[in-house]
């Protein structure tokens, strides 16, 4: 069944609360079926329901590594690490950790999330990480900026190819299988979308263009090794904007994506003590945006998170820690937003170039005259830390060509159903595994994503080929 999210909202019972930060999941578990039998409030009852889905993927999968663990990969990663400096990184809230059974345990992903944040470990690696890349995808950006700006608009057709399988150890031959993958959406600026090939099975369903979360859903009985994919390909056109305030007026109509959406998007008092702070009495809605934007993209550090699902309300944490990825970022942006009277919605999907293919989120708001245009918080913050106010400025109203959206709203059910709890019930951008009596977490299956080729449409129709993948070698090339 699917869970009703807005429930997060509820208080969980201190004794629940007090066993949890503990790390004693199942002591935890078990009070909430104690609390499960009596007579309680109907809203308590649904909270409780979903701490137990929450407390089955923090135990299982998110904080593996205890404390020697932890020091162990840091002394194999890093140069001349001394076992003190772990204690300074939980002090300064630089690695993310809980306790389980009472002893600190540190989150999947925290060695990658230290490189990626803090450039002094970055530097201390024993195994230097390819900064070629990272340096070729700045400059993909810059270059994309400059084409933006002179020609008014970009234009491209996408091919990619999406793949999901389960991992060896956690495979059920012969048992139902029920997947879902994500495709691409009839979003402002996608058309022409057609799925090219994809695998077979039993009974497979496309959910329709205007999905909010859209998907191709295979259903069949499993058979070993199996992978489950699929290609498709689009036409994703952006428009540069120059957004001028003097222009700016308040929507003319009655708009949605106002309201809240709990327990994301949900107006707290700390969140209206900041909104207050930012915007200092302005009233120009483009001013309020930029205002909002910059407080986040200046204050808000990136990191990796935890699966979403497990965060009891997501813009209030990236606004007390001040840190999140660019999902966790979106979300505040559009909360702040909303609360100023500003339309701000969701879209997700991938981030695709030939240098790097994954998932992304990023934002979207209202301003007449101009409609509904973007913003990318977490690639505005990152050009800001890197002191490149021009791609910093950038994505504050606009994209570049690099993206697949697949997702328009947060919290979306998909089209056919989901049986059982998601290992996302927020977001969609790697999949969807379940068989017949359980869901897959994301830590029992192999997810990729991979760009096949990429072409520039110019003019009536003519094209240039960005990028292609070689189908001899299965390597990747630049068609200069």
């Amino acid at each position: 069944m699917p869970l009703d999210l807005s429930y997060l909202s509820i208080p969980l019972p201190e004794e629940v609360v007090r066993i949890k930060q503990y790390g004693d999941f199942q002591g935890a578990a078990k009070v909430i079926d104690h609390l499960l039998e009596r007579k309680i409030p109907f809203a308590l009852k649904k909270r409780l329901e979903i701490e137990k889905e929450i407390i089955k993927m923090i135990g299982i999968n998110e904080y593996p590594f205890s404390v020697n663990e932890a020091i162990h990969q840091m002394r194999e990663a890093f140069e001349q690490f001394e076992s003190k400096e772990l204690d300074q990184l939980m002090e300064e809230s630089l690695v993310d950790w809980i306790y389980v059974g009472g002893e600190p345990h540190f989150q999947r992903r925290f060695l990658l999330n230290l490189v990626k944040t803090q450039p002094a470990y970055a530097e201390r690696l024993i195994k230097k990480e390819d900064s070629e890349t990272d340096q070729l995808r700045k400059i993909e950006l810059t270059e994309n900026i400059r084409l933006m700006k002179e020609n008014g608009h970009r234009k491209v057709k996408i091919h990619i190819r999406s793949s999901i399988k389960i991992k060896k150890e956690h495979e059920r031959i012969g048992e139902q299988v029920k997947v879902h993958l994500p495709v691409p959406r009839n979003a402002q600026q996608i058309s022409e979308i057609k799925i090219l090939k994809h695998s077979e099975a039993d009974k497979v369903t496309t959910s329709p263009e205007d999905s909010y979360q859209r998907t191709i859903c295979f259903e069949t009985r499993l058979k070993e090794n199996e992978e489950f994919f699929v290609e498709y390909e689009y036409v994703n056109e952006v428009h540069y904007i120059e957004l001028d305030a003097l222009k700016a007026e308040k929507a003319k109509e009655e708009m949605s994506d106002l309201e809240e959406q709990l327990p994301h998007i949900r107006f707290t008092p700390y969140l209206q003590s900041i909104l207050d702070e930012v915007l200092d009495g302005e009233t120009n809605t483009v001013i309020q945006a930029r205002k909002i934007y910059d407080f986040i993209t200046t204050n808000v550090k990136y990191s990796f998170m935890r699966e979403y699902f497990t965060i009891d309300n997501i813009s209030e944490y990236a606004a007390v820690n001040l840190k999140g990825d660019c999902g966790v970022q979106a979300i505040l942006f559009i909360t702040l937003c909303r609360m100023a009277g500003i339309p701000a919605k969701w879209q997700s999907g991938l981030y695709v170039s030939q240098y790097y293919t994954g998932c992304h989120d990023w934002a979207q708001f209202y301003v007449e005259p101009y409609g509904w245009i973007f913003a990318d918080l977490s690639f505005g913050g990152g050009a800001y830390a890197a002191g490149d106010i021009e791609r910093w400025n950038y994505y504050f109203g606009n994209l570049d060509i690099f993206r697949m959206p697949a997702n328009d709203r947060i919290q979306e059910e998909f089209i056919p159903a989901k049986l059982h709890v998601r290992a996302d019930p927020i977001d969609n951008q790697r999949g969807e595994w379940e068989y017949g009596d359980q869901g897959i977490p994301y830590a029992y299956l192999e997810v990729k994503q991979e760009l096949i080729s990429m072409k520039e449409i110019w003019g009536e129709g003519e094209q240039k080929e960005l990028f292609r993948k070689s189908q001899l070698d299965d390597s990747a090339e630049k068609v200069l």
